[in-house]
């Protein structure tokens, strides 16, 4: 009986080992499994932000996720896509990307 014990964890742990390396090559190679946004940022922070990444809507995420890089700290944070300031850069980054 022990030894099936000993057998059922190792099964266990080896399996919780693959799940979670397959997890981390899957996201080295920039694949999504759910979205990055749990909370989003609506006041206004434009002055700093250093980058700012569009993630469009997915099969992993049914929301356009807006994730600025702040200047300062390098902290990602996920902005609020329907506040009026952050459409207002969209726009510009976007008008820009044209030219």
């Amino acid at each position: 009986m022990a030894s099936s014990r000993v057998i059922m964890t190792s099964v266990v742990v080896f399996l919780a080992f693959i799940a979670i390396s397959e997890g981390m090559s899957l996201r080295s190679l920039g694949v999504e499994l759910h979205c990055r946004c749990i909370m989003t940022e609506s006041k206004p922070i434009g002055r700093h932000i250093e980058k700012v990444e569009l993630i469009p809507r997915n099969s992993h995420c049914d929301e356009v996720e807006i994730i600025a890089t702040l200047k300062k700290t390098g902290k990602e944070v996920c902005l609020d896509p329907e506040a009026p300031w952050v459409q207002r850069v969209i726009k510009k980054i976007m008008a820009n990307k044209r030219r």
